[in-house]
């Protein structure tokens, strides 16, 4: 292996990984992902979306899963930075309900391997950033959901003050609770 580093998280599944990067006075190289390193590392998921994102700071997306159609995901930050966070979902789990969060940046260059039944979100701290992820499912626009990035009940201490300027869509100023949704999804 060699050409990534994965750390394992508080919580099972999440991965840190932290790709080999080759710098010379001409820029640098990595592969950002590599089926038989993964697989060697103990993701063996397929891929089959790529999706991407652009953001100015204080944006807010999430913190979001899909529903019947539940999706590994692999992101990364190719411009600026975010604070990341996945919200364990999996029902049964000794984690359900709680948080785990990492700074993605272009200058780091960590990924975060975030598998199905977690809820994930993340806020941008730079100026602007993009953001990019692979997903092991594709989206199926009628079957997302969201719990509130600020329920009390998970608790995720994000990265900022009451004085940061957060930006959300409508729709992710409207999702519920982690209790709502063991209610609805978690009988």
């Amino acid at each position: 292996m060699g050409k990534i580093k994965v750390t394992t998280c508080d919580i099972e599944g999440l991965k840190i990984i932290e790709p080999a990067v080759f710098g010379d006075e001409r820029g640098y190289f990595m592969e950002t992902y590599n089926y038989n390193d993964f697989k060697e590392a103990g993701i063996a998921e397929v891929f089959v979306q790529d999706n991407q994102s652009a953001s100015k700071k204080g944006v807010l997306r999430g913190l979001h899963f899909q529903i019947n159609f539940p999706q590994d995901k692999l992101v990364r930050v190719i411009n600026g930075e975010v604070f990341d966070v996945a919200v364990d979902l999996r029902k049964g789990s000794k984690t359900y309900g709680k948080w785990f969060g990492v700074t993605l940046s272009a200058e780091n260059k960590k990924q975060f391997f975030i598998p199905k039944d977690f809820a994930h979100g993340f806020v941008v701290l730079s100026d602007y950033a993009e953001f990019a992820y692979k997903c092991t499912d594709f989206y199926h626009p009628n079957d997302e959901g969201g719990i509130a990035y600020n329920d009390p009940s998970i608790g995720i201490e994000w990265p900022f003050d009451e004085n940061f300027e957060l930006t959300l869509s409508e729709k992710d100023q409207k999702w519920g609770g982690l209790e709502e949704f063991t209610e609805k999804y978690r009988k």
